[in-house]
């Protein structure tokens, strides 16, 4: 078996396919798939994933593999296996799924160190390559005489690891230490002979004498009140020594976080649990949906059951959308199982995402919690993976390889015989039409655990309160409960529906509404800088004082952006502290935690912000919740749209009241007869989706039909269409008669970076050969896509239709 089969790391279609390559003597006991190897690539030297061992290959002469960059492997045998299937399910290249689940750092410039993990004493020759260090270049390694073998074996009984530096910037955390460098009873005498006025000296003597153990430099300052001067001192007379060890960044403080234990169940959430632990002790793999409303307890119903799969000594993997990974969330994992939790989101820097993945990768903890691709955590023993919101859209990756984390998480369950608990308040319509066939099994809970009612909510017809003279953003209703609440101490969530809805610039006069000259929408209106920009492509301009169009000076911004809003609630109610959150306030690191934090101590009455504020907030002092602009969903080119707002209100609405005070919701509207908005403020899931699955069967649409989305996009319009008119004709001729092949249609937005873009859109029932059509006719232009800058993309889960 001295071939290896390696995918390399070449993102194109003509390569997508595996390459032999021979594996030299010194590589041949510690080579194994999963590893990933430099080799040579026509005049290149490349990196590529070692898939397969084989004994023998249908060519004669093959290269060696140059260099084995991993000592364990990063993938494991399932996660290759996985790598295939999403490759296969997304249309994607191969090495385009195996880089999708590795961190960041794993796949920028590297250099590797040795780093000594245990005081335990290594072979003869390893102890002499360290010579008394902690770490060692891993070249000095490569050019010495000790087989990769023999420090493999080390490395799998953890005395040595394996660290990776990114060259632009070291991914390990170092502190720096101190220690006694002599014994205590030579430190005694040291302290006989100091001055008398070296006081500092000898109050460090004195610590090291009684401690005879390392600490590090800024916490031995901070204890004894010394300065980092008078440790130098010491260690240039040789009775102390610092040097640098590494810790894992931890962005939690772990220590800080109350340690909770498992609350008493309700009736319902027995029920609910009951099924799923069955299915744990059994090995089943089974798919269940938790249907429970907004504080009905479902996040104590996945922290029993995962107790149940850390008992049986197997791991978890939990899953909840970016925006809702807050803090509240992250410490009822941590409060519960402490440090055998994982976390993984989008706000960690790069260092800590890889030591946190390197805590996974080392088998240290036994629960992930994180965002969409936390799904690909290298666990070996899976017993439950959870996924909260599971209607959020953000579990779909939106560039390739266009995976559903639902999807890949129902396949790894498959995969290690252990159930998958789907939990919403709003499920997506997909998710309860399959419990309700029975495929899912559903699970339902009705009451919050604190059996306080769900807050009352009332629509508000904005255009009532137009006739009647109010300009403003808010409903006279909405202001007076606004300044009552203030007035009580209690405090106020307002949300700001942006989605579809931005600032734009528009004439009065000729109604000319300003476009980015590279993409064919709106530019958006930000005031701090007074300048017009778009969103797609960051192209930029000064805001125009009179109309390009008709040279007059009527030019007015529309919409309402958060600042626009927090502006009109200072002048409205003066008294009012308000804190924003939005894209332009989270954008630094933490301040998504600050603000929280600041609302949580009272520090503010209102908390104004975009969707980012419906999810997974718990305030007990929150009990009023406003909906400024309830329907500007509505109006997008998606068939979701209604779904969405149902999801949205929903949502929202479970913010207030979850505690002692009771609450209420305002949901302000210009539609307010539209049946998501009327049966989202009656909390009717049930009557919203038989009413939804009426339109998607009349028009065809998931879950009644699969939907595949195919966009090709080129700098020549003329090119975009013929291409697009080209591929649907081919399509019809293979596709079955009843599948509907719509366009070619320009895209909702036709133009972004100066690229055309044209759509068709596949409507199917049964097409068991789609992928592999698809396949044969985007080949059939891999030459206009090479030589001609054409792009063509392909998602068989349109999500953003835009």
């Amino acid at each position: 078996m001295n071939i290896a089969k390696v995918i390399v790391d070449v993102p194109a279609s003509s390569i997508n396919q595996t390459f032999d390559y021979s594996i030299p003597i010194k590589f041949q006991e510690i080579l194994e798939p999963g590893m990933r190897v430099i080799v040579p690539f026509g005049p290149r030297k490349i990196m590529g994933f070692v898939v397969e061992r084989v004994s023998e290959s249908s060519f004669d002469k093959l290269k060696d593999i140059l260099d084995v960059l991993d000592l364990t492997p990063v993938l494991t045998k399932e996660l290759l296996e996985l790598g295939k299937w999403v490759a296969h399910e997304t249309l994607s290249l191969s090495i385009t799924a195996l880089q999708a689940m590795l961190p960041q750092v794993l796949k920028s410039k590297y250099k590797k160190e040795l780093v000594r993990m245990t005081d335990a004493s290594l072979p003869t020759e390893l102890e002499h390559l360290f010579a008394g260090r902690d770490s060692i270049d891993y070249e000095e390694f490569e050019h010495v005489n000790i087989s990769y073998y023999q420090l493999q074996k080390v490395i799998q009984a953890g005395d040595i690891s394996v660290d990776y530096l990114v060259q632009s910037k070291i991914t390990k955390k170092q502190i720096l230490m101190v220690k006694p460098a002599r014994e205590s009873y030579f430190l005694e005498e040291a302290m006989i002979d100091l001055p008398k006025n070296a006081k500092k000296q000898k109050q460090l003597l004195t610590y090291f004498i009684e401690n005879h153990s390392s600490i590090s430099q800024k916490e031995l300052v901070n204890k004894l009140q010394t300065t980092p001067g008078t440790i130098k001192n010491l260690v240039d007379k040789g009775l102390l020594e610092t040097f640098k060890t590494e810790i894992f960044r931890n962005p939690y403080d772990d220590d800080s976080i109350e340690r909770t234990t498992p609350l008493e169940l309700t009736e319902e959430q027995r029920q609910a649990i009951e099924p799923i632990h069955d299915a744990i002790d059994r090995n089943q793999h089974d798919v269940f949906l938790l249907h429970g409303v907004t504080g009905s307890g479902k996040t104590e119903v996945y922290l029993q059951a995962i107790q149940k799969v850390i008992n049986k000594g197997e791991e978890a993997i939990v899953l909840v959308p970016e925006i809702a990974l807050t803090p509240q969330m992250v410490n009822r994992f941590k409060g519960r199982f402490g440090k055998s939790v994982a976390v993984m989101h989008s706000a960690l820097s790069a260092g800590e995402k890889y030591d946190e993945w390197q805590r996974i990768h080392r088998k240290e903890v036994q629960v992930v919690v994180g965002a969409r691709s936390a799904i690909f955590a290298p666990f070996e023993n899976i017993g439950i993976i959870i996924i909260d919101e599971e209607h959020e859209t953000t579990y779909k990756q939106e560039d390739q390889p266009r995976y559903h984390a639902r999807d890949v998480a129902i396949h790894r369950g498959e995969n290690h015989n252990c159930p998958v608990v789907l939990g919403s308040a709003t499920p997506t319509l997909e998710s309860y039409a399959r419990a309700a066939k029975g495929v899912y099994k559903l699970a339902t809970l009705s009451k919050r655990t604190n059996d306080q009612p769900m807050p009352n909510i009332e629509i508000i017809d904005m255009r009532a309160e137009l006739h009647a003279g109010n300009r403003t953003m808010f409903s006279r209703k909405l202001k007076e409960r606004m300044e009552q609440c203030i007035r009580n101490g209690e405090q106020v969530v307002l949300l700001l529906n942006r989605r579809g809805y931005s600032t734009f610039v528009m004439c009065r006069d000729c109604g000319h509404v300003k476009e980015c000259p590279h993409c064919d929408i709106a530019l958006t209106f930000h005031k701090n800088s007074n300048r017009l920009k778009c969103h797609y492509c960051s192209y930029e301009e000064m805001v125009p004082t009179i109309c390009p169009e008709c040279s007059s000076d009527l030019i007015r911004y529309f919409g309402t952006g958060t600042q626009r809003v927090e502006e009109a609630l200072t002048e409205l109610i003066p008294e009012a502290r308000v804190l924003r959150m939005d894209v332009d306030t989270t954008r630094r690191k933490g301040s998504h935690e600050r603000i929280l934090k600041e609302f949580g101590d009272k520090k503010a009455d209102i908390l104004l912000g975009t969707q980012m504020i419906a999810k997974g907030l718990d305030f007990e002092n929150v009990t009023l919740v406003g909906v400024l602009t309830a329907d500007s969903m509505l109006h997008l080119p998606d068939f979701r749209s209604s779904e969405k707002t149902f999801q949205l209100l929903t949502q929202v609405s479970g913010r207030a009241g979850r505690h002692e005070l009771t609450g209420e919701v305002f949901v302000q509207t210009y539609t307010p007869d539209h049946y998501s908005i009327k049966l989202a403020s009656e909390y009717n899931f049930l009557d919203f989706y038989k009413q939804e699955m009426g339109m998607r069967k009349k028009f065809q649409y998931p879950p009644y039909y699969f939907l595949a989305l195919i966009t090709v996009s080129h700098e020549n319009k003329v090119k975009v269409v013929q291409t697009t008119q080209r591929m649907v004709q081919l399509l019809i001729k293979k596709v079955n008669q009843n599948t509907v092949v719509l366009g070619p249609t320009p895209s909702p937005i036709p133009r972004i970076k100066d690229r055309y873009r044209y759509q068709c859109m596949i409507k199917y029932r049964n097409e068991p050969n789609l992928r592999t059509f698809l396949n044969k006719i985007i080949d059939q232009f891999s030459d206009e896509i090479k030589k001609d800058n054409l792009l063509i993309s392909v998602d068989l889960q349109p999500y953003h239709l835009m």
